[in-house]
């Protein structure tokens, strides 16, 4: 009787055993096919590492093929424009892991492709002796102007073809040579000005009057004004027991659209926001992307910080049509709602690699242009697109003017609670059949139209001089 008690016992182990070794191997499945792409791709996956050790790693190129990144004999990574392409290329660390394209980039950099990285040790008989090259879409000569045009200011700067969504300049300030990182890591993390924050994706900021443009669209969209109105501006706009006022307390009398977009009229764009209302303002974010986070394989943006709209005040409402209050806009946001005015109301997705070059300069992969959404009809992109024309050549904006190119823009000035107010410029620039759309951040510049215009035209001229 003992003996088949005892039988049946060892059946049971064995089938548990059995059933353990199961599901060990459905969780390697998982892990190898499920999650194997999140996981070869983690920035702190030691056997990618280890893989990157074992290669020279590749260079980072700029469009015309200007060396962003190299490493030497020793494996050493040297960075020829130091600071200025920071916040492109990242640093690539081994106590602190990677950033920008190092990161992004890190496989094919290490001759690595995706589906080698899936094939664990035997990708090392596999892999190149060197890594691949990979080749950007930004300009080092026009990132360097900007570098130069920011000086000692704390702000950012983003260029992209307006047709496209190629990133030709992507620059923040202060920056570090990334060779420096690990070496600086702790002193540079302890500083009050974050020198490791790319101010372009990630910072956040009032967008001040350049979300007039977006404003002037939804307000057109909703049918809550027309090309044609007239508003009356006496410098100031009561609203309950607020009063919203003019810049230096400017009145601009009796005025259009066009006229108000020019001017920078707060009374006029505070109007269209009350008339908007909550719900107004919502859809006219929505189509234009403010409030969503911006997710490519190349780069990820802050969202946009939007406020329950149907929880503000009519005072706040008001706020907002003039880019101030609790609204919050990375620069990469400000330059996107640009490109849609200058490109037939479609936001091209943004993309910095061009190609993956193998040794001989084929290219395995190639970087393409996609849509990231239609924010608005062609022919109210085409109107506004001439309001902001109008700015530049007779309005805010005229310093950012350029002989020969035909420049859009909208200036901002926005309130900033712990100093000097910040200066913004948004807009495009075409010549020859080129097209550009920026955006210009310079923290606590000041006015708009005398700081961040000045940088887009240094900008503007370096891209088309150049």
């Amino acid at each position: 009787m003992a003996e088949p008690r005892i039988r049946k016992h060892i059946a049971v182990v064995a089938l548990f055993l059995l059933g353990l070794v199961g599901v060990q191997l459905l969780y390697l499945v998982k892990l190898s096919v499920w999650d194997g792409a999140a996981l070869a791709a983690h920035p702190l996956n030691a056997r990618t590492a280890l893989a990157e050790n074992d290669v020279r790693r590749g260079r980072i190129l700029d469009r015309t093929g200007n060396i962003l990144a190299e490493s030497d004999a020793e494996g050493h990574r040297f960075y020829p424009y130091g600071a200025a392409l920071a916040p492109v290329t990242g640093y690539r660390t081994e106590r602190y892991g990677a950033a920008g394209m190092e990161r992004v980039e890190g496989r094919a950099l290490s001759g690595v492709t995706a589906d080698m990285d899936r094939m664990g040790p035997l990708r090392t008989l596999l892999r190149a002796d060197a890594g691949y090259d990979v080749r950007l879409t930004v300009d080092a000569a026009l990132s360097e102007t900007a570098w130069r045009a920011l000086g000692a200011h704390r702000g950012a700067v983003v260029v992209m073809d307006a047709a496209t969504g190629a990133v030709r300049a992507m620059v923040s300030t202060p920056a570090v040579d990334p060779a420096a990182v690990a070496r600086d890591w702790d002193a540079l993390t302890a500083r009050a000005d974050s020198p490791l924050l790319n101010r372009v994706t990630q910072g956040l900021y009032p967008p001040g009057s350049t979300l007039k443009p977006l404003i002037a669209d939804a307000a057109l969209n909703a049918g809550v004004t027309s090309e044609d109105e007239v508003f009356t501006c006496t410098g100031e706009l009561a609203v309950g027991d607020y009063v919203l006022h003019e810049s230096h307390g400017e009145a601009h009398g009796k005025l259009n659209l066009a006229d108000a977009l020019r001017e920078s009229c707060n009374v006029t764009f505070a109007t269209l926001a009350l008339r908007l209302g909550a719900g107004g303002l919502s859809k006219g974010f929505s189509r234009f992307g403010v409030g969503e986070e911006l997710t490519t394989p190349e780069l990820t943006s802050a969202a946009a910080h939007v406020p329950e709209l149907s929880q503000l005040s009519d005072g706040e409402i008001a706020q907002i049509g003039i880019g101030q209050g609790q609204i919050l806009v990375t620069p990469l946001q400000m330059a996107l709602i640009a490109d849609a005015f200058a490109n037939n109301g479609e936001i091209m997705q943004p993309y910095l690699v061009d190609a993956v070059l193998s040794a001989d300069g084929t290219a395995l992969y190639r970087g393409a242009p996609s849509v990231w959404r239609t924010a608005t009809t062609p022919a109210r992109a085409a109107l506004i697109d001439s309001y902001m024309a109008q700015v530049v050549a007779a309005g805010t904006g005229t310093a950012a003017d350029v002989a020969g190119v035909r420049v859009t823009g909208k200036t901002g000035t926005a309130e900033n609670a712990t100093g000097t107010d910040h200066a913004w410029f948004i807009g495009s620039a075409e010549r020859g059949g080129k097209k550009i759309v920026m955006a210009i951040l310079v923290e606590e510049g000041g006015f708009g139209g005398a700081a961040a215009a000045r940088i887009a035209h240094r900008l503007i001229g370096a891209y088309f001089e150049g």
